[in-house]
């Protein structure tokens, strides 16, 4: 039987900011949005979520909300990954007492390790820990690589539910799932190759871009599940225009300012991200525009 926890298109959700605070209110029309559009699941405090400037208050405070708005009915993976082993299973207790389903433990970052580190690091995470832990490979984040071999022992590990591949190397991927077949569920984690990695057998993908068009992204993974390729394809293509825009910029700086454009949210971020300059936002305008998703 698969560990994977979901299928189709999830959300990897944007933390809104007001007057320097979360902003509650926004967070919670941004979740119910989400739902409406038929989304599979949500991922609160990844990358996305600018975790590395939460307050550990902020942080539950964005993982309670998005449990509590969602009331079951998709589940909520909870970014709890550090670069301190024990730091993370300290927030994988705190995100199962918040009612979290599931992690996503990205590959520790800055001191880094060596891949016999990195595979103690998950194998204690997944010991100590109730929470089904989703991998997390973004070496442009980290620096950090999961070498093959080691995706093969992550697989072994029962609480290891998939790996959410956010390098943008269909290559890499294909390799990935050659070796380690369903043992290890694959999920996109780079919009551009969606489609592409869906092709291999990927059970889904965590998107930044449903961020702003989460229809657009649930009907393509539909498209694609009910073997429409060609539908999916004619999507990646409509949006990969948008989703180049959306990473021109270090994440999340150009979807806070897409949202905010759509009246979603503050175009408010923390410190060290800054807010595109009018001469950066235009071109994504323009092409939320032409999508017409703002006037």
């Amino acid at each position: 039987m698969s560990k994977a926890l979901f299928h189709g298109a999830a959300t990897a959700l944007v933390t809104p900011f007001r007057g320097g605070e979360v902003d509650v209110p926004a967070l919670d029309a941004m979740v119910e949005r989400q739902l409406d559009a038929g989304i599979q699941a949500l991922f609160p405090v990844g990358t996305t979520g600018e975790p590395a400037t939460l307050s550990v208050e902020e942080w539950e405070l964005v993982i309670r909300r998005t449990v509590d708005v969602c009331r079951g009915r998709v589940p909520v993976i909870a970014g709890t990954g550090g670069n301190s082993t024990k730091d993370v299973i300290d927030r994988a207790a705190r995100a199962k007492a918040l009612g979290a389903d599931a992690q996503l433990c990205v590959t520790p970052y800055y001191n880094k390790t060596t891949q016999a580190g990195l595979f103690a690091h998950y194998q204690a995470i997944a010991e100590a820990s109730a929470l089904p832990m989703i991998v997390y490979s973004v070496p442009g984040r980290t620096g950090m690589s999961i070498a093959l071999e080691t995706c093969a022992k992550l697989a072994e590990l029962d609480q290891v539910a998939g790996l959410k591949e956010a390098g943008g190397d269909v290559g890499r991927a294909v390799d990935i799932r050659a070796l380690c077949g369903d043992r290890l569920p694959l999920y996109c984690g780079s919009d551009e190759i969606t489609v592409p990695l869906l092709s291999i057998g990927a059970e889904g993908v965590v998107s930044v871009l449903s961020n702003v068009v989460p229809e657009a992204v649930v009907r393509l993974t539909e498209n694609w599940a009910s073997g429409d390729a060609v539908g999916a394809a004619d999507l990646q293509l409509r949006y990969q225009p948008l989703v180049r825009l959306l990473f021109r910029q270090v994440s999340p700086i150009p979807v806070k300012a897409a949202l905010a454009a759509m009246g979603l949210c503050e175009n408010s971020l923390r410190l060290p991200l800054a807010p595109l300059t009018e001469e950066e936002q235009a071109p994504l305008l323009a092409e939320l525009r032409k999508l017409e998703v703002i006037r």
